[in-house]
Protein backbone atom coordinates (compact mmCIF):
# COMPACT_ATOMS: atom_id res chain seq x y z
CA UNK A 1 0.00 0.00 0.00
CA UNK A 2 1.31 3.32 -0.83
CA UNK A 3 0.90 6.88 1.73
CA UNK A 4 -2.06 9.17 1.76
CA UNK A 5 -2.14 11.29 -2.01
CA UNK A 6 -2.06 14.69 -1.10
CA UNK A 7 -5.45 16.82 -1.64
CA UNK A 8 -3.68 19.35 -3.55
CA UNK A 9 -3.04 15.77 -6.19
CA UNK A 10 -6.12 15.10 -5.69
CA UNK A 11 -7.66 18.40 -7.16
CA UNK A 12 -5.75 18.35 -9.86
CA UNK A 13 -6.98 15.36 -11.21
CA UNK A 14 -10.39 16.60 -10.88
CA UNK A 15 -9.36 19.54 -12.36
CA UNK A 16 -8.05 17.48 -15.47
CA UNK A 17 -11.09 15.49 -16.06
CA UNK A 18 -12.83 18.52 -15.88
CA UNK A 19 -10.88 20.34 -18.47
CA UNK A 20 -10.70 17.16 -20.18
CA UNK A 21 -14.60 16.78 -20.21
CA UNK A 22 -15.15 20.15 -21.48
CA UNK A 23 -12.55 20.21 -24.03
CA UNK A 24 -14.00 16.38 -25.80
CA UNK A 25 -17.83 17.40 -25.14
CA UNK A 26 -17.94 21.38 -25.67
CA UNK A 27 -15.25 22.19 -27.93
CA UNK A 28 -14.89 18.88 -30.54
CA UNK A 29 -17.66 17.23 -29.86
CA UNK A 30 -16.66 14.03 -29.04
CA UNK A 31 -17.40 11.40 -26.67
CA UNK A 32 -16.28 11.01 -22.59
CA UNK A 33 -14.24 7.50 -23.25
CA UNK A 34 -11.05 9.69 -24.11
CA UNK A 35 -11.23 11.97 -21.31
CA UNK A 36 -12.48 9.37 -18.39
CA UNK A 37 -10.04 6.83 -19.57
CA UNK A 38 -6.82 9.59 -20.04
CA UNK A 39 -7.52 10.87 -16.55
CA UNK A 40 -7.55 7.05 -15.07
CA UNK A 41 -4.34 6.92 -16.78
CA UNK A 42 -2.71 10.54 -15.09
CA UNK A 43 -4.72 9.10 -11.36
CA UNK A 44 -2.68 5.61 -11.61
CA UNK A 45 0.76 7.51 -12.44
CA UNK A 46 -0.17 9.62 -9.47
CA UNK A 47 -0.90 7.03 -7.49
CA UNK A 48 2.53 5.04 -8.39
CA UNK A 49 4.13 8.26 -7.39
CA UNK A 50 2.81 7.60 -4.27
CA UNK A 51 3.85 4.22 -3.33
CA UNK A 52 1.10 2.34 -4.91
CA UNK A 53 1.85 -0.34 -6.93
CA UNK A 54 0.17 -1.39 -10.78
CA UNK A 55 -0.48 -4.32 -9.82
CA UNK A 56 -2.96 -3.46 -6.83
CA UNK A 57 -4.29 -0.36 -9.01
CA UNK A 58 -4.80 -3.28 -11.48
CA UNK A 59 -6.99 -5.40 -9.20
CA UNK A 60 -8.70 -2.57 -7.95
CA UNK A 61 -9.91 -1.40 -11.83
CA UNK A 62 -10.84 -5.01 -12.16
CA UNK A 63 -13.42 -5.09 -9.23
CA UNK A 64 -14.55 -2.00 -10.20
CA UNK A 65 -15.19 -3.49 -13.61
CA UNK A 66 -16.79 -6.85 -11.82
CA UNK A 67 -18.89 -4.09 -9.82
CA UNK A 68 -20.25 -3.02 -13.13
CA UNK A 69 -20.85 -6.60 -14.69
CA UNK A 70 -24.37 -6.23 -13.71
CA UNK A 71 -25.53 -3.63 -15.17
CA UNK A 72 -23.49 -4.19 -18.54
CA UNK A 73 -25.27 -7.64 -18.92
CA UNK A 74 -29.15 -5.81 -17.92
CA UNK A 75 -27.91 -3.27 -20.91
CA UNK A 76 -27.07 -5.53 -23.32
CA UNK A 77 -30.48 -7.60 -22.59
CA UNK A 78 -32.44 -4.24 -22.65
CA UNK A 79 -31.02 -3.90 -26.18
CA UNK A 80 -32.27 -7.10 -27.12
CA UNK A 81 -35.92 -6.42 -25.39
CA UNK A 82 -35.92 -2.94 -27.51
CA UNK A 83 -34.87 -4.42 -31.14
CA UNK A 84 -37.07 -7.58 -30.46
CA UNK A 85 -40.35 -5.59 -29.17
CA UNK A 86 -40.12 -3.40 -32.32
CA UNK A 87 -39.28 -6.50 -34.48
CA UNK A 88 -42.30 -8.03 -32.65
CA UNK A 89 -44.81 -5.12 -33.47
CA UNK A 90 -44.36 -4.77 -29.06
CA UNK A 91 -43.43 -1.06 -29.07
CA UNK A 92 -45.40 -0.12 -32.37
CA UNK A 93 -48.56 -0.96 -30.71
CA UNK A 94 -47.98 0.49 -27.16
CA UNK A 95 -46.79 3.69 -29.54
CA UNK A 96 -50.27 3.26 -31.56
CA UNK A 97 -52.54 3.19 -28.63
CA UNK A 98 -50.87 5.90 -26.30
CA UNK A 99 -51.61 7.68 -29.19
CA UNK A 100 -55.10 7.22 -29.48
CA UNK A 101 -55.71 8.15 -26.04
CA UNK A 102 -53.18 10.61 -24.55
CA UNK A 103 -53.98 13.85 -25.51
CA UNK A 104 -50.63 16.14 -26.13
CA UNK A 105 -51.49 18.59 -23.02
CA UNK A 106 -51.40 15.95 -20.26
CA UNK A 107 -48.77 13.85 -21.79
CA UNK A 108 -45.81 14.87 -19.67
CA UNK A 109 -47.49 14.51 -16.52
CA UNK A 110 -49.02 10.95 -17.56
CA UNK A 111 -45.95 9.78 -18.24
CA UNK A 112 -44.66 10.67 -15.15
CA UNK A 113 -47.33 9.38 -13.55
CA UNK A 114 -47.52 6.03 -15.60
CA UNK A 115 -43.61 5.55 -15.36
CA UNK A 116 -44.07 6.29 -11.28
CA UNK A 117 -46.34 3.25 -11.29
CA UNK A 118 -44.21 0.59 -13.53
CA UNK A 119 -41.02 1.77 -10.99
CA UNK A 120 -42.62 1.63 -7.88
CA UNK A 121 -44.17 -2.11 -8.87
CA UNK A 122 -40.80 -3.38 -10.15
CA UNK A 123 -38.19 -1.40 -8.50
CA UNK A 124 -35.90 -0.34 -11.43
CA UNK A 125 -36.11 2.19 -13.15
CA UNK A 126 -33.49 0.79 -15.87
CA UNK A 127 -36.31 -1.65 -16.42
CA UNK A 128 -39.24 1.26 -16.60
CA UNK A 129 -36.98 3.28 -19.10
CA UNK A 130 -36.39 -0.30 -21.56
CA UNK A 131 -39.98 -0.58 -22.03
CA UNK A 132 -42.31 1.80 -21.06
CA UNK A 133 -39.91 4.30 -21.72
CA UNK A 134 -39.12 3.78 -25.28
CA UNK A 135 -42.79 3.25 -26.41
CA UNK A 136 -43.50 6.88 -24.48
CA UNK A 137 -40.82 8.69 -26.57
CA UNK A 138 -42.24 7.34 -29.62
CA UNK A 139 -45.30 9.00 -28.53
CA UNK A 140 -44.00 11.74 -27.89
CA UNK A 141 -42.10 11.94 -31.06
CA UNK A 142 -45.64 11.20 -32.65
CA UNK A 143 -47.07 14.23 -30.76
CA UNK A 144 -44.26 16.80 -32.20
CA UNK A 145 -43.25 16.87 -28.47
CA UNK A 146 -38.83 17.78 -28.05
CA UNK A 147 -37.66 14.25 -27.12
CA UNK A 148 -35.60 15.95 -24.02
CA UNK A 149 -38.56 17.37 -22.09
CA UNK A 150 -40.73 13.43 -22.67
CA UNK A 151 -37.48 12.00 -21.37
CA UNK A 152 -37.19 13.99 -18.25
CA UNK A 153 -40.82 12.90 -17.51
CA UNK A 154 -39.76 9.48 -18.23
CA UNK A 155 -36.61 9.65 -15.85
CA UNK A 156 -38.43 11.96 -13.20
CA UNK A 157 -41.27 9.22 -12.78
CA UNK A 158 -39.34 6.18 -13.23
CA UNK A 159 -36.51 7.35 -10.40
CA UNK A 160 -39.43 8.58 -7.73
CA UNK A 161 -40.48 4.91 -8.13
CA UNK A 162 -37.35 3.41 -7.80
CA UNK A 163 -36.61 5.31 -4.80
CA UNK A 164 -39.84 4.81 -3.04
CA UNK A 165 -40.14 1.30 -4.06
CA UNK A 166 -38.75 -1.38 -1.53
CA UNK A 167 -38.30 -3.60 -4.35
CA UNK A 168 -35.74 -1.47 -5.15
CA UNK A 169 -31.84 -2.31 -4.39
CA UNK A 170 -30.63 1.51 -3.64
CA UNK A 171 -34.15 1.69 -1.05
CA UNK A 172 -32.48 -1.34 0.52
CA UNK A 173 -28.72 -0.42 0.26
CA UNK A 174 -29.14 3.61 1.65
CA UNK A 175 -30.71 1.84 4.93
CA UNK A 176 -28.36 -0.40 5.26
CA UNK A 177 -25.17 1.82 5.06
CA UNK A 178 -26.99 4.48 7.25
CA UNK A 179 -28.46 1.81 10.34
CA UNK A 180 -32.17 2.90 9.63
CA UNK A 181 -35.02 -0.03 9.09
CA UNK A 182 -36.25 -0.15 5.51
CA UNK A 183 -39.65 1.01 6.46
CA UNK A 184 -38.84 4.03 8.33
CA UNK A 185 -36.61 4.79 5.45
CA UNK A 186 -39.35 4.74 3.01
CA UNK A 187 -41.39 6.96 5.53
CA UNK A 188 -39.17 9.35 6.26
CA UNK A 189 -38.55 9.98 2.14
CA UNK A 190 -42.09 10.79 1.66
CA UNK A 191 -41.36 14.27 3.19
CA UNK A 192 -39.11 15.58 0.70
CA UNK A 193 -40.16 13.06 -2.03
CA UNK A 194 -43.64 14.66 -1.86
CA UNK A 195 -42.72 18.32 -2.82
CA UNK A 196 -40.30 17.52 -5.07
CA UNK A 197 -42.74 15.46 -6.74
CA UNK A 198 -45.72 18.10 -6.98
CA UNK A 199 -43.33 20.83 -8.12
CA UNK A 200 -42.49 18.24 -10.57
CA UNK A 201 -45.53 17.67 -11.97
CA UNK A 202 -46.77 21.44 -12.35
CA UNK A 203 -43.63 22.42 -14.03
CA UNK A 204 -44.94 19.39 -16.85
CA UNK A 205 -48.21 20.25 -16.40
CA UNK A 206 -47.05 23.73 -17.67
CA UNK A 207 -45.07 22.54 -20.03
CA UNK A 208 -47.18 20.51 -21.62
CA UNK A 209 -49.82 23.17 -21.89
CA UNK A 210 -47.94 26.01 -23.15
CA UNK A 211 -46.27 23.24 -25.86
CA UNK A 212 -49.92 22.48 -26.97
CA UNK A 213 -50.71 26.22 -27.68
CA UNK A 214 -47.43 26.42 -29.49
CA UNK A 215 -47.32 25.54 -33.14
CA UNK A 216 -44.75 22.25 -31.90
CA UNK A 217 -47.67 20.04 -31.93
CA UNK A 218 -48.16 18.49 -35.66
CA UNK A 219 -50.98 16.82 -35.83
CA UNK A 220 -50.54 15.78 -39.13
CA UNK A 221 -47.56 13.88 -37.98
CA UNK A 222 -49.55 12.03 -35.75
CA UNK A 223 -51.76 10.34 -38.44
CA UNK A 224 -49.03 9.87 -40.36
CA UNK A 225 -46.90 7.83 -38.05
CA UNK A 226 -50.42 6.08 -36.89
CA UNK A 227 -50.76 5.18 -40.35
CA UNK A 228 -47.40 3.74 -40.75
CA UNK A 229 -47.26 1.66 -38.06
CA UNK A 230 -50.98 0.78 -38.81
CA UNK A 231 -49.44 -0.47 -42.91
CA UNK A 232 -46.09 -1.78 -41.47
CA UNK A 233 -46.97 -3.95 -38.25
CA UNK A 234 -49.51 -5.95 -37.27
CA UNK A 235 -51.12 -4.29 -34.63
CA UNK A 236 -53.63 -6.06 -32.30
CA UNK A 237 -54.03 -5.13 -28.21
CA UNK A 238 -52.44 -9.01 -27.62
CA UNK A 239 -49.26 -7.10 -28.16
CA UNK A 240 -49.50 -5.39 -24.80
CA UNK A 241 -49.61 -8.82 -22.76
CA UNK A 242 -45.45 -9.08 -23.16
CA UNK A 243 -45.26 -5.59 -20.98
CA UNK A 244 -47.86 -6.77 -18.60
CA UNK A 245 -45.87 -9.89 -17.97
CA UNK A 246 -42.74 -8.16 -17.78
CA UNK A 247 -44.33 -6.21 -14.75
CA UNK A 248 -45.44 -8.94 -13.28
CA UNK A 249 -42.62 -10.73 -13.17
CA UNK A 250 -40.81 -8.30 -11.60
CA UNK A 251 -43.45 -7.90 -9.06
CA UNK A 252 -43.33 -11.34 -8.20
CA UNK A 253 -39.26 -10.51 -7.55
CA UNK A 254 -37.80 -12.32 -10.64
CA UNK A 255 -34.66 -10.95 -11.09
CA UNK A 256 -34.09 -8.59 -13.76
CA UNK A 257 -31.69 -9.74 -15.98
CA UNK A 258 -34.26 -13.38 -16.53
CA UNK A 259 -37.22 -11.35 -16.38
CA UNK A 260 -35.97 -8.78 -19.10
CA UNK A 261 -34.34 -11.95 -20.89
CA UNK A 262 -37.97 -13.18 -20.68
CA UNK A 263 -39.01 -10.18 -22.17
CA UNK A 264 -36.83 -10.55 -25.44
CA UNK A 265 -37.99 -14.04 -25.90
CA UNK A 266 -41.76 -12.83 -25.89
CA UNK A 267 -40.36 -10.36 -28.36
CA UNK A 268 -39.16 -13.40 -30.69
CA UNK A 269 -42.47 -14.91 -30.05
CA UNK A 270 -44.48 -12.20 -31.09
CA UNK A 271 -41.61 -11.44 -34.11
CA UNK A 272 -42.68 -14.72 -35.11
CA UNK A 273 -46.15 -15.42 -34.35
CA UNK A 274 -47.77 -12.00 -35.17
CA UNK A 275 -45.23 -10.05 -37.67
CA UNK A 276 -44.03 -13.27 -39.48
CA UNK A 277 -40.56 -12.86 -39.08
CA UNK A 278 -38.55 -15.75 -39.26
CA UNK A 279 -36.02 -16.41 -36.40
CA UNK A 280 -33.04 -15.84 -38.50
CA UNK A 281 -33.85 -12.70 -39.13
CA UNK A 282 -35.04 -11.70 -35.89
CA UNK A 283 -31.39 -13.75 -34.30
CA UNK A 284 -29.66 -10.85 -36.44
CA UNK A 285 -31.96 -8.05 -35.32
CA UNK A 286 -31.17 -9.12 -31.37
CA UNK A 287 -26.98 -9.25 -32.18
CA UNK A 288 -26.16 -6.65 -34.30
CA UNK A 289 -27.39 -3.05 -35.43
CA UNK A 290 -30.99 -3.49 -33.64
CA UNK A 291 -34.02 -3.26 -35.86
CA UNK A 292 -33.88 -1.70 -39.74
CA UNK A 293 -37.38 0.10 -40.01
CA UNK A 294 -37.79 0.40 -43.82
CA UNK A 295 -41.32 1.96 -44.13
CA UNK A 296 -40.34 4.10 -46.31
CA UNK A 297 -41.45 7.38 -44.14
CA UNK A 298 -38.49 8.84 -42.87
CA UNK A 299 -40.32 9.71 -39.55
CA UNK A 300 -41.43 6.20 -38.92
CA UNK A 301 -37.51 4.76 -40.12
CA UNK A 302 -35.89 7.37 -37.88
CA UNK A 303 -37.96 6.07 -34.60
CA UNK A 304 -38.11 2.55 -35.08
CA UNK A 305 -34.77 1.88 -36.00
CA UNK A 306 -32.94 0.90 -32.88
CA UNK A 307 -31.52 -1.63 -30.63
CA UNK A 308 -29.61 -4.75 -30.68
CA UNK A 309 -26.64 -5.69 -28.57
CA UNK A 310 -24.21 -3.53 -30.28
CA UNK A 311 -26.13 -0.84 -29.73
CA UNK A 312 -25.27 -0.66 -26.07
CA UNK A 313 -21.42 -1.45 -26.97
CA UNK A 314 -20.53 2.49 -26.41
CA UNK A 315 -22.42 2.89 -23.63
CA UNK A 316 -20.61 -0.24 -21.86
CA UNK A 317 -17.20 1.29 -23.15
CA UNK A 318 -18.12 4.49 -21.10
CA UNK A 319 -18.95 2.36 -18.46
CA UNK A 320 -15.93 0.13 -18.70
CA UNK A 321 -13.72 3.63 -18.21
CA UNK A 322 -15.70 4.80 -15.84
CA UNK A 323 -15.00 2.00 -13.55
CA UNK A 324 -11.12 2.09 -14.17
CA UNK A 325 -11.11 5.42 -13.15
CA UNK A 326 -13.29 4.61 -10.07
CA UNK A 327 -11.64 2.35 -8.78
CA UNK A 328 -8.24 3.70 -9.02
CA UNK A 329 -10.07 7.02 -7.09
CA UNK A 330 -11.91 4.46 -4.06
CA UNK A 331 -8.69 2.03 -3.45
CA UNK A 332 -6.63 4.86 -3.10
CA UNK A 333 -8.35 6.52 -0.49
CA UNK A 334 -9.03 9.43 -2.75
CA UNK A 335 -12.88 9.52 -2.46
CA UNK A 336 -12.68 9.60 1.11
CA UNK A 337 -10.10 12.30 1.37
CA UNK A 338 -12.83 14.02 -0.21
CA UNK A 339 -15.58 13.21 2.25
CA UNK A 340 -12.92 14.11 5.24
CA UNK A 341 -12.47 17.77 3.55
CA UNK A 342 -16.32 18.06 3.12
CA UNK A 343 -16.94 16.63 7.16
CA UNK A 344 -14.28 19.42 8.40
CA UNK A 345 -16.97 22.02 6.62
CA UNK A 346 -20.25 20.77 8.36
CA UNK A 347 -20.42 22.82 11.54
CA UNK A 348 -23.92 22.63 11.64
CA UNK A 349 -26.97 20.27 10.80
CA UNK A 350 -27.85 22.24 7.60
CA UNK A 351 -24.20 21.81 6.07
CA UNK A 352 -23.96 18.53 7.38
CA UNK A 353 -26.59 17.81 5.05
CA UNK A 354 -25.17 19.64 2.36
CA UNK A 355 -22.09 18.03 2.91
CA UNK A 356 -23.62 14.48 2.02
CA UNK A 357 -25.88 15.69 -0.83
CA UNK A 358 -22.08 17.26 -2.47
CA UNK A 359 -20.25 13.97 -1.76
CA UNK A 360 -22.93 11.68 -3.07
CA UNK A 361 -23.31 13.66 -6.39
CA UNK A 362 -19.23 13.81 -6.10
CA UNK A 363 -18.77 10.12 -5.78
CA UNK A 364 -21.33 9.29 -8.63
CA UNK A 365 -19.21 11.69 -11.07
CA UNK A 366 -16.15 10.81 -9.97
CA UNK A 367 -16.77 6.67 -9.44
CA UNK A 368 -19.41 6.60 -11.94
CA UNK A 369 -21.42 4.10 -9.74
CA UNK A 370 -24.80 5.10 -8.20
CA UNK A 371 -23.79 2.19 -5.55
CA UNK A 372 -20.61 3.73 -4.09
CA UNK A 373 -22.42 7.21 -4.08
CA UNK A 374 -24.56 5.67 -1.22
CA UNK A 375 -22.12 3.15 0.44
CA UNK A 376 -19.02 5.94 0.52
CA UNK A 377 -20.86 8.98 1.86
CA UNK A 378 -22.80 6.46 4.27
CA UNK A 379 -20.10 5.03 5.57
CA UNK A 380 -18.10 8.41 5.89
CA UNK A 381 -21.08 10.73 7.50
CA UNK A 382 -22.58 7.42 10.40
CA UNK A 383 -20.67 8.92 12.93
CA UNK A 384 -21.22 12.24 12.24
CA UNK A 385 -25.00 12.12 12.19
CA UNK A 386 -24.75 10.22 15.55
CA UNK A 387 -22.79 12.74 17.37
CA UNK A 388 -25.35 15.52 16.41
CA UNK A 389 -28.01 12.56 17.76
CA UNK A 390 -29.53 12.60 14.46
CA UNK A 391 -31.82 9.58 13.80
CA UNK A 392 -30.21 7.58 11.03
CA UNK A 393 -33.31 7.30 8.75
CA UNK A 394 -32.52 11.08 8.20
CA UNK A 395 -29.04 9.76 6.89
CA UNK A 396 -30.38 6.82 4.55
CA UNK A 397 -32.90 10.12 3.20
CA UNK A 398 -30.08 12.08 2.37
CA UNK A 399 -28.33 9.55 0.56
CA UNK A 400 -31.10 8.22 -1.56
CA UNK A 401 -32.23 12.44 -1.82
CA UNK A 402 -28.96 12.76 -3.59
CA UNK A 403 -26.97 9.21 -4.37
CA UNK A 404 -29.35 7.68 -5.85
CA UNK A 405 -31.54 10.44 -7.71
CA UNK A 406 -28.87 12.52 -9.37
CA UNK A 407 -26.82 9.35 -10.71
CA UNK A 408 -28.86 9.49 -14.21
CA UNK A 409 -27.57 12.80 -14.81
CA UNK A 410 -24.16 12.36 -15.35
CA UNK A 411 -23.07 11.07 -19.00
CA UNK A 412 -20.56 8.70 -18.00
CA UNK A 413 -22.23 7.54 -14.35
CA UNK A 414 -23.50 3.67 -15.40
CA UNK A 415 -27.16 5.36 -14.72
CA UNK A 416 -26.80 8.08 -17.08
CA UNK A 417 -25.45 6.27 -20.06
CA UNK A 418 -28.49 3.33 -19.16
CA UNK A 419 -31.19 6.15 -19.70
CA UNK A 420 -29.70 7.73 -22.34
CA UNK A 421 -29.05 4.56 -24.83
CA UNK A 422 -32.54 3.06 -23.58
CA UNK A 423 -34.30 6.09 -24.81
CA UNK A 424 -32.01 7.74 -27.52
CA UNK A 425 -31.64 11.09 -25.58
CA UNK A 426 -28.37 12.78 -25.17
CA UNK A 427 -27.90 12.94 -21.07
CA UNK A 428 -26.96 16.58 -21.70
CA UNK A 429 -29.71 16.86 -23.31
CA UNK A 430 -32.60 15.77 -20.79
CA UNK A 431 -30.78 16.54 -17.83
CA UNK A 432 -32.22 20.15 -17.48
CA UNK A 433 -35.93 18.82 -17.94
CA UNK A 434 -35.82 15.93 -14.67
CA UNK A 435 -37.21 18.18 -12.25
CA UNK A 436 -37.88 15.66 -9.80
CA UNK A 437 -34.23 14.52 -9.94
CA UNK A 438 -33.04 18.07 -9.65
CA UNK A 439 -35.39 19.54 -6.82
CA UNK A 440 -35.23 16.37 -4.35
CA UNK A 441 -31.78 17.16 -3.59
CA UNK A 442 -32.54 21.13 -2.56
CA UNK A 443 -35.71 20.01 -0.71
CA UNK A 444 -33.07 17.94 1.44
CA UNK A 445 -31.30 20.66 1.66
CA UNK A 446 -33.32 22.77 2.76
CA UNK A 447 -34.70 20.60 5.48
CA UNK A 448 -31.25 20.15 6.75
CA UNK A 449 -31.44 24.09 7.33
CA UNK A 450 -34.40 24.54 8.86
CA UNK A 451 -34.44 20.85 10.86
CA UNK A 452 -38.02 20.12 9.19
CA UNK A 453 -38.71 16.12 9.88
CA UNK A 454 -34.94 16.17 11.09
CA UNK A 455 -35.81 13.19 13.64
CA UNK A 456 -33.48 13.66 17.00
CA UNK A 457 -32.50 10.73 18.86
CA UNK A 458 -33.35 10.19 22.64
CA UNK A 459 -30.81 10.39 25.28
CA UNK A 460 -31.46 6.43 25.45
CA UNK A 461 -31.36 5.82 21.96
CA UNK A 462 -27.94 7.93 21.64
CA UNK A 463 -26.21 6.33 25.07
CA UNK A 464 -27.03 3.10 23.09
CA UNK A 465 -25.28 3.88 19.89
CA UNK A 466 -22.24 4.85 22.57
CA UNK A 467 -22.36 1.43 24.06
CA UNK A 468 -22.19 -0.40 20.44
CA UNK A 469 -19.32 2.07 19.82
CA UNK A 470 -17.35 0.73 22.63
CA UNK A 471 -18.45 -2.74 21.93
CA UNK A 472 -17.10 -2.89 18.17
CA UNK A 473 -14.10 -1.06 19.57
CA UNK A 474 -13.17 -3.91 21.95
CA UNK A 475 -14.07 -6.42 19.59
CA UNK A 476 -11.49 -4.96 16.86
CA UNK A 477 -8.79 -4.53 20.00
CA UNK A 478 -9.04 -7.99 20.70
CA UNK A 479 -9.05 -9.12 17.02
CA UNK A 480 -5.90 -7.27 16.97
CA UNK A 481 -4.41 -8.95 19.87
Amino acid sequence: MGKKIPMWQIALILLVLIALLIYTLVIIGGTVHIPIAATAAIASLIAIKNGFKWSFLEKAMINGISRAMQAILILFVIGMVISTWIAGGIVPAMIYYGLMIIKPSIFLVASMLLCSIVALSTGSSWTTAGTAGIALIGIGAGLGLPLPIVAGSIISGAYFGDKMSPLSDTTNLAPAMAGSNLFEHIKHMVFTVTPSYIIAMVIFAVLGMRITNSSEVNMNEVAVLMNGLRDNFYISPLLLIPPCLIIAMVIFKVPALPGLFGGALLGVICAAVFQGENFGEVATVISYGGYVSETGIDFVDTLLSRGGMSSMYGTVGIILCAMCFGGVLDSTNMLASICDVMLKVAKSTGLLVTMVVISCIAVNAAASDQYLSIVLPGRMFKTAFEDRKLKAKNLSRCLEDAGTITSCLIPWNTCGAAMSSSLGVATVAYAPYCFLNLINPLVSIFYGFTGITMEKMTDAEYEEILEQRRLDNEIAANALA
